[in-house]
């Protein structure tokens, strides 16, 4: 439904994106990932058509994203990471002039989203906060019951029980088969709704993989505490394991990817306690990151 092939878009002093590709399949839910200015909201003013590519190609649908945006408009629903909304109109007015412009008169879908995150859609535009605002454009990019989905940091300025609302929302989506590309910077969110990550560095991507294959191989690491002081020195001299940090009587061990190895080594020594670290997707986009951009 998605496909972007070797996308470049240099924009000089090493911003922009670079040789980007990555596709996303009828029905799947791509999580994209990075800090501000790593390509992200670049690659997804491509899709919708608002900047030429200097090299590559980009399509939803098997259109072109460049030549055919109008006609791309009709199946995709749009939440961009900085709306631009009329200030002059009240919600329910800039709903309706939405509603004019893709030539629909069925407005029963924008009132249950209304209704649904407690939009007060009456109010001007200009007087309300930035999640009041954020609720507006989810209900814009959701009213049409779009295909396809393209949202840029779609939670951004919603409060927790509003946040909660929109993971229902895309669940819901998900069942129906929609195909969804979501950037954001809550990894529990990704998590916990996407079947795909893309993860982008400095305008290159550096993984795209299945989110449930990638977390279940990686290694883990596990804090021992044991009985003793002294064993817990024995334990680290052996140096049959990657140690990281220790707090006597507590040792970290790093990276193990068979617990049963551990284990065996351990039946010689008095152990009061064995912690695992979960290994979450914050933790593998540190790994490609290392604090960094």
């Amino acid at each position: 439904m998605i496909e972007i092939h070797n996308l470049t878009k240099d924009f000089g002093r090493s911003k922009g994106v670079f040789d980007v590709s990555f596709s996303i399949k009828e029905g799947e839910v791509f999580g994209f990932l990075g800090p501000n200015g790593a390509g992200k909201t670049t690659t997804i003013r491509h899709l919708m058509g608002f900047l030429n590519a200097g090299a590559g190609s980009c399509s939803i649908n098997g259109l072109d994203c460049r030549k055919d945006s109008a006609e791309i408009m009709k199946t995709v629903g749009y939440l961009p990471g900085e709306p631009a909304l009329f200030d002059s109109m009240t919600g329910l007015q800039f709903f309706n002039f939405i509603a004019k412009m893709r030539q629909k008169t069925d407005m029963s879908l924008c009132q249950q989203l209304i209704d649904r995150f407690e939009l007060d859609a009456v109010t001007k535009i200009r007087k309300m906060s930035k999640g009041m605002k954020q609720k507006v454009a989810i209900v814009t990019a959701f009213m049409n019951n779009p295909e396809i989905l393209i949202l840029d940091e779609p939670t951004s300025g919603l409060d927790p029980l509003m946040r909660v609302e929109f993971d229902k929302m895309i669940s819901e989506q998900k069942k129906k088969g929609k195909t969804i590309l979501m950037s954001s910077h809550n990894f529990e969110e990704v998590e916990k709704n996407c079947d795909i990550i893309g993860i982008i560095r400095q305008g290159k991507m550096v993984c795209v993989e299945d989110i449930h294959s990638l977390l279940s191989k990686k290694k883990k690491n596990y804090t021992l505490v044991f009985a003793s002081e002294s064993e817990a020195t024995k334990f680290i001299a052996d140096k049959k394991f990657d140690i990281g940090h220790v707090a006597f009587p507590s040792v970290e061990v790093r990276q193990i990817d068979d617990f049963n190895t551990l284990l065996r080594e351990l039946q010689t020594y008095n152990i009061l306690d064995i912690q695992s670290e979960t290994y979450t997707l914050e933790n593998l986009f540190m790994q490609y990151y290392g604090g960094t951009n």
